[in-house]
């Protein structure tokens, strides 16, 4: 059974850095994808940021330069560093992963088969 279990959100002031971490558990498959979503109350769910194993890396557009996702293989933990926080970024934060090497779709919550339960991450202006 895959689980994901995310740590790391707090409440912080703009300009702050956190960084979230998501540890992966009973994942056995030799490919994935994995991603960081966020979600507002009444919006959609937002691909944050997304990895696979063949090295693709993509970011949203609003937090290029300012957010970076990597991965501990050895931990089997996916992190997102996240600097100069702004207060849009407030959200609920998930960690997801599937075992296709998406690309196109990569930050498109709909092709994910595992989530995390969330970290709430709050930034105030």
């Amino acid at each position: 059974q895959v689980q994901l279990v995310e740590s790391g959100g707090d409440s912080v002031q703009a300009g702050g850095s956190l960084r979230l971490s998501c540890v992966v558990s009973g994942y056995s498959y030799g490919t994935y994808s994995m991603a960081w979503f966020r979600q507002d109350p009444g919006k959609e769910r937002e691909g944050v940021a997304g990895l696979n194993s063949d090295g693709t890396v993509m970011y949203t557009d609003s937090v290029k330069g300012r957010f970076t996702i990597s991965q501990d293989t050895a931990k089997n933990t996916l992190y997102l560093q996240m600097n100069t926080l702004k207060p849009a970024d407030t959200a609920m934060y998930y960690c997801a992963a599937d075992q296709a090497r998406w690309v196109k779709f990569l930050l498109s919550p709909q092709k994910y088969h595992y989530w995390g339960q969330g970290t709430q991450v709050t930034v105030s202006s």
